[in-house]
């Protein structure tokens, strides 16, 4: 019985360690127009909010070692889905402005923004060379968030 006991009191702590697992992250977030974004929402999981940045766009938050996916959002900005790499603890992201396109398919739409967003690689370089990031590339990828997407159904 002590024995079970003990292996019960072992497991416990084992998997309590493992949950208790934080890695830090600290940034900025930007727009595509190199100016700083106060107050932008941070969330894991698409719903549980986790931080915000400052006034300058800067944040600072610990988030669990097993997330790899962190999402930001702000009024009048597309959201920003970012996949962490392995190692990265640098998060520098440039987020595009949102627009409203009248009278144009919504595959049109997309196409406008996907080419938009294409450009915020380099745009993330101009804003190393400018002294407003740290990093020269980015050690994430950005998901695109497409506005429509085609559903299967056959008319």
């Amino acid at each position: 019985m002590k024995k079970i006991f003990i292996v019960l009191i072992l497991f416990n702590v084992s998997t309590y360690s493992l949950y208790a697992q934080k890695k830090t992250i600290e940034g900025r977030v930007i727009d595509d127009n190199l100016k700083a974004l106060p107050y932008v929402s941070i969330m894991i999981n698409d719903t549980v909010k986790i931080g915000k940045t400052d006034l300058n766009g800067f944040f600072h938050i610990e988030i669990p070692v097993s997330v790899k996916k962190i999402l930001f959002s702000t009024v009048g900005i597309e959201l920003a889905s970012v996949e962490l790499a392995e190692k990265c603890d640098e998060v520098e992201v440039v987020m595009m402005l949102s627009g409203t396109y009248d009278f144009i398919t919504h595959r049109r739409v997309d196409q406008l923004r996907m080419k938009r967003f294409n450009k915020l690689p380099e745009l993330h370089k101009v804003a190393f060379e400018k002294g407003i990031f740290k990093t020269i590339k980015a050690c994430y990828t950005q998901e695109f968030i497409p506005c429509f997407k085609k559903s299967n159904v056959k008319r």
